[in-house]
């Protein structure tokens, strides 16, 4: 018979699942330091002999990693969904750039449904705190807080509904455009006009998600990523024009 007899789990066992869990689900990211030994014990109400069997289980399968003098840190287990070799392809074709927001168009009009139909009220919350330090961003005209709050938010949607796949990868790719891979924010919304429309349209897909509408979410999240592409292109062909007049200009000057 297919039966074996019931042992209880020992303590370490609980907590490495517990952390593992942690991970898993993105409530722990990679760089996040874990609690002081005493205090994780405490909290995880476990001896601390049970705690560093956990833990050493952990760092031997590459979860979390020590460092000297500074603590217990979760290990980038994320890393990069691409290799440097193909990063620096990715970062010398443009058509690159538009294929990545194609990918992102799809994915994250399918996790801002789900988001919209998944989420918890406390997701909603998140994702309407971060929207709100957006407003204070942009009235404040700091375009780096803008830009980062700008990949939370969208990666707060991700979040928001609740599969550990798609987060795991997008917040990989994540990773890529905050480097400036893709595309510079800064540079790419140069004019005003451009930025107000933007937060104009995350207000958008913060208003359908709190109002639980499942398709105007994901209708607001493509929207948004088909604007962006535009203003890409748009960027571009600014940049291509501006070579061309340099060289007209210096041409005649030569003359």
């Amino acid at each position: 018979m297919p039966f074996e007899r019931i042992q209880s789990e020992k303590l370490s066992s609980a907590v490495v699942r517990q952390i593992e869990l942690l991970i898993l689900r993105g409530v722990l990211q990679p760089g996040d330091r874990l609690p002081a030994e005493r205090d994780l014990a405490e909290r995880m109400g476990v001896s601390r002999p049970s705690l560093r069997d956990a833990l050493a289980d952990l760092q031997s399968r590459g979860l979390l990693i020590a460092k000297a003098n500074a603590g217990i840190f979760v290990a980038d287990v994320l890393g990069s969904a691409f290799s440097p070799a193909l990063v620096g392809l990715l970062e010398a074709y443009d058509d690159a750039k538009f294929d990545y927001l194609a990918f992102r168009r799809d994915m994250e009009g399918l996790a801002a449904e789900r988001a919209a139909r998944l989420a918890s009220d406390t997701d909603l919350t998140v994702i309407q705190t971060i929207y709100d330090k957006m407003v204070m961003a942009h009235r404040s005209r700091s375009k780096g807080d803008e830009a980062t709050l700008d990949a939370e938010f969208h990666l707060a949607i991700i979040e928001a509904s609740h599969n550990v796949v798609m987060l795991h990868m997008m917040r990989s790719m994540y990773q890529l455009l905050r480097d400036g891979v893709f595309y510079n924010r800064q540079i790419m919304f140069r004019q005003s006009t451009t930025r107000e429309t933007i937060l104009e349209q995350h207000a958008a897909i913060n208003a359908a998600l709190q109002e639980r509408n499942t398709q105007a979410a994901r209708r607001a999240v493509e929207d948004h990523l088909f604007y962006v592409e535009a203003a890409l292109r748009d960027n571009l062909r600014a940049d291509a024009h501006e070579a061309i007049a340099q060289q007209r200009l210096a041409n005649e000057k030569s003359r």
